[in-house]
């Protein structure tokens, strides 16, 4: 696409609409879809049960597809039943603008350019959050929720709460969705990141209307509790099976596998040392017998320990399924030691489970505590002897340069 082509022409070629939620905002509804419509005809506002003059309001403009229900039933719901009407529609791209004003159409010109570069993205509207205007809770909820996405999917975003954002309908249409209010924006964040789509962001102009004057739906206890319990729910499932699913991956891809190690285990601006204890940490976090928590747990401290992370959770990994037999096995004969005579004989066979455990719980917590030092120091020597070779080489190609 070249420059000369206007955003009109952007719009349709690119079969991309603008999306406007509603909920009694007949005060400045009006001014949104008039600025919208200067820049496309494919505008769709979906009046999330408004007992105002919305409905009205929006059918007065010839080029607004409309959606109305009677009840309301949350932002999450609005935007769920926007996707699943364009995508019917045939529209591939769908830019979601507030209906309060906050927004404005002129920037809809840079989600297309950005567009260009990264098709198949969300595109985040990314708003600058440090002018005097923006409400102290809209900047803590956003850090809030900066941090928690960054936790969930690795991906540091200068602003998840902003509703300014394109959508790439085709990957969202198949994935369910259970969240209807707020937190709807949390979820599809992180839940498209977890799927493989990429999540971008365009710097844009926000406005905030004086205290007086600004409407908002948001209720701070109610939707941040929610959210709260999202995030909650989402951390528990990144920890338990999104990232030891990637690390798996990961493992079976020699070019990512070469990467991450290249990334964390070759670089040379962390010591030896701290590479040495982050790995012995890892193995150590992953055979201690807390099945269920190892990762979750190994990640925290990792932060609290100021380890290098992504270290932590490789080495944490020791203990996936296919090495679990093996870890049973070996901590059983560790806590023989120091049981004795009261020992239990344990033989290695592929059919050993979690359930072998219960023959005899004591020799086993015993011996995987005994097995998680043992390992965390000899695969923490290991590396940092590697990682001092491999230090020296870097220096004397270097040096030769």
């Amino acid at each position: 696409m070249t420059g000369s082509v206007s955003p009109k022409e952007q719009f349709d070629q690119l079969r991309a609409c603008v999306i406007i939620p509603t909920y009694n905002n007949a005060a400045t509804l009006g001014k949104v879809i008039e600025d919208v419509a200067a820049y496309t005809q494919h505008i769709i506002v979906i009046n999330d049960g408004s007992t105002d003059q919305t409905a009205q309001i929006a059918a007065s403009f010839p080029e607004v597809q409309l959606i109305s229900y009677k009840n309301n039933r949350g932002k999450g719901w609005a935007l769920r039943t926007a996707f699943r009407y364009a995508a019917e529609k045939g529209y591939q791209y769908g830019i979601t603008i507030d209906s309060d004003g906050q927004h404005f159409a002129k920037d809809l010109p840079l989600f297309l350019a950005k567009l260009q570069t990264n098709p198949n993205s969300i595109i985040i509207g990314a708003r600058n959050m440090n002018q005097e205007s923006v409400p102290g809770g809209s900047s803590f909820g956003n850090k809030f929720s900066n941090f928690w996405f960054r936790v969930e999917t690795g991906i540091k975003s200068p602003d998840t709460q902003s509703g300014y954002r394109l959508y790439p309908l085709v990957p969202l249409r198949k994935m369910r969705f259970f969240t209807r209010k707020y937190e709807f924006e949390i979820e599809v964040l992180v839940r498209a990141a977890w799927k493989g789509i990429s999540v971008e962001s365009v710097p844009v102009t926000v406005y905030y209307a004086p205290r007086e004057e600004r409407i908002s739906h948001f209720r701070p206890f109610k939707d941040f509790f929610r959210i709260s319990v999202l995030n909650t729910v989402l951390v528990l499932i990144t920890f338990l099976f999104i990232k030891p699913r990637d690390f798996i991956r990961t493992l079976f891809n020699p070019k990512k596998l070469a990467q991450l190690l290249n990334d964390h285990l070759f670089n040379s601006q962390e010591s030896p040392r701290l590479k040495a204890l982050s790995v012995g940490f890892g193995i150590f976090m992953g055979i201690i017998p807390i099945w269920g928590f190892q990762l979750v747990a190994a990640i925290f401290l990792a932060v609290l320990f100021k380890l290098n992370k992504p270290l932590v959770i490789i080495a944490a990994n020791i203990s996936i399924p296919p090495m679990i037999p093996l870890i049973i096995f070996l901590s059983y004969r560790m806590g023989a030691l120091w049981l004795g005579d009261k020992a239990v004989v344990f033989t290695f066979s592929k059919n050993i489970t979690l359930d072998s455990i219960k023959q005899n719980l004591l020799q086993y917590i015993y011996g995987s505590i005994t097995l998680a030092i043992v390992a965390a120091v000899a695969f923490g020597l290991l590396t940092y002897f590697f990682a001092q070779i491999t230090r020296k080489k870097r220096s004397a190609v270097a040096g030769t340069d």
